[in-house]
């Protein structure tokens, strides 16, 4: 099929359901959030803290590297399904 001027676009996925999935995953990463259940995280080896008087830094250095992991195996896992 050619694509030219007069040619239609191809079908997109619908939507819906990918909101309806994101949303749930928000909520149910808001729930572990508020219940104490990540109280761990921000709090890695690796993550560097600096506090003074007057200053302080913190560069989550090993918890960003996680989450990064996680969302790369979580998209993975979305691209192959669909």
């Amino acid at each position: 099929m050619p694509n030219g001027p007069g040619a239609s676009p191809p079908p997109s996925p619908p939507i819906g359901p990918i909101l309806i999935g994101v949303g749930l995953t928000i909520v149910v990463i808001g729930l572990l959030v508020w219940s104490g259940a990540l109280s761990w995280f921000g709090r890695l080896p690796g993550d560097i803290r600096y506090e003074s008087d007057h200053t302080r830094v913190y560069v989550p250095i090993t918890s960003m590297i996680v989450v990064s992991v996680a969302l790369t195996l979580l998209l993975s896992l979305v691209r192959r399904l669909f």
